[in-house]
């Protein structure tokens, strides 16, 4: 998460707070001044763009399991198979389970993988390998390593259009990605972790974090008060060498621009969309989040991550997922389909996965009494659509029991290559870490070629 830099000491003691403060304007609170002059530091580690596709991440935290969703095996044992069935598609010889109806009516839009394996059935290494390709965290050691792959496309590409953050999570980012710096930006900088709305998109009084104005504020009073403080730092600078105060109003320029710019307050505004729409998507916070994500990603945020909690069903299969999987159908339908008549088909890629996947064989309901299943890493399926990936393609298969890839098996890596292929982003660009020693945005992997 960006938070506020409180920053240096002027030259006479004077903290940059204590200007940002006068008065209250708003900017105190403000984030993005220090996102900003980050970001302007590291620029050179950036890289030319050559698309102007989006992706939006839409994050299963805790891990959905892929013989309830994606991959049913309707001819293995009971304690394996689960308690629904498959349903066609119109796609031939696609399947998705029985609680994705209107799934099914959109499955030309979007594909299947359903051989991507990592083998790590830990919550923090899982999401780990999924988000920055590699491994070495785990529930024992969630201290920051790799840049999730949101951050580095942050950094390659910026957003696509100037002014708007190039990085959002909606409403944040993970549960196992709040500790700081876990699977953010780490070395390629903080400038690059999301922008995190916070809050409930479903709520009626919605509003995005940091991009409201206090109460009894105008554009106009924030203007004046800005003038104000702008006034103050010149009775600074002639004892400032360093040229510091003019850095800063720079970066408060940009900020200020950033907060009243009519483009940015638009694109977090669900209000202007169509109640028809938002029913559509559903009215609840996933349904408003996934909505929220294509008006983001329509006006040129480059990487949105889309928060859906609650997937660790070690008990309570049933229930949980005859609750969860209506939401996620209504969300995902909507937006497959909301994409194609907007003609953003070809220009937003929406991928669907959590860290890792359960275990075919359910358990007994871990001492609560009702089924459930455990972590699983020995095979995953992730749902792959839009920006350029075909639709209506299925990629791989799993064994009779769902247990291991049998055919076309696929790493993390894979995954993401396929994904800095969709960004136009080129995966031997590196960035130095810590050390000083250059990391690779990928190692290893190829683009899925039946994708692409």
């Amino acid at each position: 998460m960006i938070r506020v830099d409180a920053g240096a000491s002027g030259p006479h003691g004077h903290s940059r707070r204590d200007f940002l403060q006068l008065g209250a304007t708003g900017l105190a609170s403000f984030a993005l001044p220090g996102l900003l002059k980050a970001r302007s530091a590291s620029a050179a580690n950036g890289g030319g763009i050559a698309k102007a596709t989006r992706v939006i991440l839409v994050w299963l935290d805790g891990g959905p399991g892929h013989m309830d969703l994606w991959d049913l095996k309707p001819n293995a044992p009971a304690d394996y198979r689960g308690f629904w069935r498959p349903i066609a598609t119109n796609v031939d010889g696609m399947q998705l389970t029985e609680l994705f109806p209107k799934q099914a009516k959109q499955a030309h839009r979007f594909s299947i993988i359903r051989s991507i394996r990592h083998d790590d059935g830990d919550h923090f290494g899982g999401a780990h390998r999924i988000l920055t390709g590699r491994g070495g965290a785990n529930g024992a050691d969630t201290s920051g390593k790799y840049p999730g792959i949101g951050a580095i496309a942050s950094a390659a590409a910026g957003a696509r259009v100037s002014g708007l953050p190039a990085h959002v999570a909606v409403p944040h980012a993970s549960s196992v990605g709040i500790r700081p710096g876990y699977f953010g930006a780490n070395y390629v900088g903080r400038q690059h972790d999301p922008f995190e709305t916070e809050g409930d998109p479903n709520a009626k009084n919605f509003q995005v974090r940091n991009l409201g104005l206090q109460s009894g504020l105008s554009v106009e009073r924030l203007d004046d008060r800005r003038n104000l403080r702008v006034a103050l730092d010149g009775m600074q600078r002639e004892g400032d060498r360093a040229g510091q105060f003019d850095v800063m109003d720079a970066f408060e320029k940009q900020a200020f621009n950033l907060l009243t710019s009519p483009t940015v307050r638009s694109a977090f505004d669900l209000s202007k969309e169509d109640d028809k729409l938002r029913d559509a998507y559903g009215r609840h916070n996933w349904g408003q989040s996934v909505l929220l994500a294509r008006r983001l990603a329509e006006a040129g945020v480059t990487f949105t991550t889309v928060h859906m909690g609650g997937w660790d069903h070690h008990w309570d299969l049933k229930a949980g997922m005859e609750n969860y999987l209506p939401k996620l159908d209504s969300a995902m339908a909507a937006l497959f389909e909301d994409l194609g008549n907007r003609g953003l088909s070809e220009k937003v890629c929406v991928i669907v996965c959590g860290e890792f996947s359960r275990t075919p064989r359910m358990n007994d309901g871990s001492g609560r009494g009702t089924p459930g299943r455990d972590h699983w890493g020995g095979s995953m399926a992730i749902q792959i659509g839009g920006g350029g990936v075909k639709g209506g393609v299925i990629v791989g298969s799993t064994d009779a029991r769902g247990e291991y890839p049998a055919d076309r098996p696929l790493t993390v890596m894979d995954l993401h290559q396929t994904i800095y292929k969709v960004l136009g982003i080129d995966p031997t660009m590196a960035f130095n870490d810590h050390a000083g020693r250059p990391i690779h945005a990928v190692d290893g992997g190829a683009p899925i070629r039946e994708l692409i």
